[in-house]
């Protein structure tokens, strides 16, 4: 009862910060860091089914452009492609590629999010994930015409996107790595076939202080309350267990063979982020072909892509390495 009273009260307090920030326009629209005015978005959902499951794939664009170039956002192992859109200030890195000229596709793995629910959560592991990329990604190249697209996969997203890529480079331009679990986490068995959701679950990944509470120096708070309020929302109480199975094993075990992937593939983390072996980060490149890059990013922790102190230098890092493919 209280994780519930917490849940609505958080949420109310988010709705109201949210209606306070938008001029009461609950469709709140973002400030590029360079922007004089407001800009519009577009978010457009396209049937995808496979396996006999649909599932949820919809294109984030500026209002009324024709996006020349298109990326692929995949999600980690528990809350789903929401989390690339958190919609407050310049945090949303969906909303930014967007305004960079992107078609900004974001996939929801099959009983995950807004995809349909499946029966067994050990079901979509790692391999049934990256073959849910694949038509994700055949569906965008028969959409847009472009062969190639980006991919950036997050967390156990790095992990599917990562096998993907080794499988079907035939459609990739460029790979972005983030946060990249290239070995196992730890051996834990699991055998239940979904993870239970809680509030304070899903913000586990925020910097803690000494007392175990969030950092808040290292994050804004309403990113926190809007990140675990979407993930309620759009996650509810339970996310298929078969990606997690995959990751809990002991630390000789490889999850990406990275010798495999053959386009250029950034692989960019914080340095405070307690699911990476950074020996293994940081020789990345010594296995990825000519192009790769490594960046680390300083106080950056498992999410570091919205955290306050690191979030821009991210998004920096990340439209550098893209723009590099532009010729």
């Amino acid at each position: 009862m209280k994780t519930v009273n917490k849940i609505v009260v958080r949420t109310a307090l988010v709705l109201i910060c949210s209606l306070l920030l938008s001029g009461c326009d609950v469709n709140l629209q973002l400030r590029s860091k360079t922007a004089q005015s407001e800009i519009g978005y577009e978010d457009e959902v396209y049937p995808l089914e496979r396996n006999g499951i649909s599932l949820y794939l919809d294109r984030l664009s500026v209002k009324g452009s024709q996006p020349q170039k298109n990326i692929l956002l995949i999600h980690g192992v528990t809350y789903s492609s929401h989390e690339f859109d958190v919609n407050y200030k310049d945090y949303s890195l969906a909303r930014l590629l967007a305004r960079e000229g992107y078609g900004v596709w974001m996939l929801d793995i099959a009983g995950f999010g807004r995809s349909q629910e499946v029966l067994d959560g050990l079901l979509p592991d790692s391999d049934y994930a990256a073959d849910d990329i694949n038509a994700a990604v055949e569906k965008i190249t028969e959409l847009t015409g472009q062969q190639k697209i980006d991919v950036l996969g997050w967390s156990w997203g790095t992990v599917t996107a990562g096998r993907f890529a080794a499988d079907h480079s035939e459609h990739i331009n460029r790979l972005v790595l983030y946060a990249p679990i290239l070995c196992g986490i730890g051996k834990f068995d699991i055998n239940e076939p979904f993870h239970h959701n809680t509030w304070e679950h899903s913000t586990d990944d925020f910097q803690k202080d000494e007392n175990g509470d969030i950092d808040y120096s290292t994050v804004d708070p309403v990113v926190v309350d809007i990140f675990a309020s979407n993930c309620w929302h759009y996650d509810k109480e339970t996310s298929p267990n078969g990606g997690r199975r995959d990751l809990c094993v002991d630390s000789s075990n490889l999850l990406i063979d990275l010798d495999k992937i053959t386009v250029p593939t950034l692989v960019i983390c914080g340095d405070r982020d307690p699911y990476l072996d950074y020996d293994l980060v940081t020789s990345s490149t010594e296995h990825l072909p000519d192009g790769s890059k490594l960046e680390i990013v300083e106080g950056g922790s498992h999410v570091a892509y919205i955290e306050k102190t690191c979030y821009r230098i991210f998004q920096d890092k990340l439209l550098d390495f893209l723009e590099d493919s532009d010729d």
